[in-house]
This record gives structure tokens, C-alpha cells and sequence, in this order.
């Protein structure tokens, strides 16, 4: 602790105990002041991709996976999937 500090942390030191940089923190902070538990939320999974597929045609790829393609795999399968290409590293 810093000379002349009693009983408090400062952002930096808090930051560093939670692992974080200073600057993330005191974003958290922020938005904590001004939305409260809220604001701490992760909003990024709240957003469903535009490239995501629906929830049917994820039903219906692991059925066909089970059913003809079971012993490979799923890198195999994927590039099948994805019209004879093989998925990329």
C-alpha cells in the first residue's frame, strides 16, 4: 500500500488484485456508477451472429452427422458440409 493510504486501495492496486489492467477497471467502474449490477453485464452475448446458423439447420447437421458420418471426424464432416472444402487451419 502507498504511504498515507489506510484501509483503502487504490484503482490500481484493486486492478491488480482482480487480475486486470487499471484502465478496464475503471471502465467497470464507470459503468457500474452509472448503471449499476447492470452495467457490470456482458453485453456482447446478448448478440445473436448474423452468421450464425438457425436452430434447426444445427438439429438437422449433428442428425446427418450421426447418421452417415459418425466414424470421421467432424473436421472431415465439416468440409463435406461446406461443399467438398476442407476446413482451413
Amino acid at each position: 500500500m502507498k504511504a498515507g493510504t489506510v484501509g483503502r486501495l487504490s484503482q490500481e492496486e484493486t486492478a491488480e488484485l482482480l487480475g486486470m489492467r487499471a484502465r478496464s477497471f475503471r471502465r467497470y467502474l464507470a459503468r457500474y456508477e452509472a448503471e449499476g449490477e447492470a452495467g457490470l453485464l456482458d453485453g456482447r452475448l446478448e448478440n445473436r451472429s448474423a452468421r450464425g446458423a438457425s436452430a434447426d439447420e444445427v438439429l438437422a447437421l449433428q442428425e446427418r452427422y450421426r447418421e452417415r458420418y459418425g466414424g470421421r471426424n467432424v473436421r472431415h464432416f465439416f468440409g463435406h458440409y461446406r461443399g467438398g472444402r476442407q476446413a482451413q487451419r
